[in-house]
């Protein structure tokens, strides 16, 4: 493993970095399936050349580029219509998925639920993992920390080295454990009472498939989605130094892999005719079901980011009932039911983090840019 990590939110780039951090970070190895299941090719789409943001016309080709785009993707209907790389992506690369990881755990404690791993996710944290006692977890329930309501405190803030998401970095670096890092998270809020995104929430949610099934995180994913998903391509888990997974942002997967979790919840859980997450799950992650969720109301760090939550999926403004796996640095798995559409976008956009600002993070740059190729393929364009 190399000692020069990644220098994240410092405004170096790190198109270098995120498709290598095997070489940075011990992991746990993702296999392909035995059976791979290759998307079939549908036709050829070409990207719009503009799309409009915040009142202005913005270059596609400019973005793409000034975002270090490495990846984008596009099924429509479950077939292949776009799939491009550049800098250090290609069509076997895995890369860093960070906060996309979120919404793959939130489709493996549905499958844990459904096979009776849990009872009921209204009950406490503590009644899986007694040794959240005392800590922040102990008053939340399983639902209200999918959904980041757990109450516990906790800042988000990329852009302040002092903040608690950038206390994770010497835990990466061999310093601590994530175990005792989710063990000393203290209360903050009344849960339930305010959605405050929270890195540490989906630790401890990892924390609990991997109590609950008995194995590690990597195997439990292996055989739930990656078999049955028909995954292509080798992935793996970025761990801590004890194994345990990054379950917050550690997975990393190529392209093709990650369209998979979209098109799986597209389906409403539903694969190869086969159910795999119940659809009941899928239904209830993709929506904002209580006021603190909605949107306008969702506290990332110190701002008001513009999109709704549910079971860890963002809910964007709008009536054709998309949805998102979002990552920091921009990478995307971006639904849109009514278009039959899933886009992937990976990339590493070196101003993210630098402060809390839009312009610097481009996430609802993303989403124009993303509804406009939507807008294209139906014609609205």
């Amino acid at each position: 493993m190399s000692s020069e990590r990644p220098q994240l939110y410092s405004g170096q780039r790190q198109f270098q970095h995120f498709c290598r951090m095997e070489t940075f970070y011990p992991i746990r190895e993702l296999t392909p399936a035995k059976t791979p299941y290759p998307f079939p090719q549908g036709p050829a789409f070409e990207l719009p050349e503009s799309f409009s943001f915040a009142g202005n016309h913005r270059d596609t080709q400019a973005f793409l580029e000034s975002t270090d785009t490495a990846a984008l993707l596009l099924l429509e209907d479950g077939k292949l219509r776009l799939e491009q790389y550049a800098l250090t992506g290609g069509p076997e690369v895995p890369w860093t998925s960070w906060s996309v990881a979120k919404s793959f755990v939130s489709a493996l404690l549905g499958i844990a639920l459904e096979e009776g791993l849990l009872e009921n996710i209204e009950d406490p944290m503590v009644r899986y993992l007694p040794e959240l006692r005392g800590s922040g977890y102990e008053g939340a329930s399983i639902r209200q920390v999918l959904q980041m309501s757990s109450g516990t405190a906790w800042n988000e803030d990329y852009s302040d080295p002092d903040s608690d998401v950038n206390r994770l970095g010497p835990i990466l670096g061999g310093k601590g454990s994530l175990k005792e890092f989710v063990k000393g998270i203290r209360p903050g809020t009344q849960p339930d009472t305010v959605c405050r995104y929270s890195s540490a929430d989906t630790q401890a949610l990892g924390l609990l498939l991997a109590a609950v099934s008995g194995s590690s995180l990597t195997a439990y994913m292996q055989e739930k989605l990656c078999e049955p998903l028909g995954f292509e391509h080798r992935g793996y888990w970025i761990c801590d130094g004890e194994g345990v997974e990054l379950a917050l942002g550690g997975l990393n997967l190529t392209a093709r892999d990650y369209a998979r979790i979209g098109e799986l919840y597209r389906c409403a859980g539903l694969w190869q005719g086969e159910q795999l997450v119940p659809k009941t799950w899928v239904n209830a992650s993709i929506r904002a079901d209580r006021p603190h969720l909605q949107q306008g109301k969702v506290m990332v760090g110190g701002h008001i980011f513009p999109f709704g939550y549910g079971y860890q999926w963002w809910i964007p403004e709008g009536n054709q009932g998309e949805f998102s796996a979002i990552g920091v640095y921009n990478q995307f798995v971006f639904v849109n039911p009514s278009n039959r559409t899933v886009l992937v976008k990976l990339s590493a956009n070196p101003r993210y983090g630098l402060s809390e600002n839009e312009a610097d993070n481009r996430e609802e740059e993303t989403v124009a840019f993303l509804r406009a190729v939507n807008a294209k393929i139906s014609g609205r364009a």
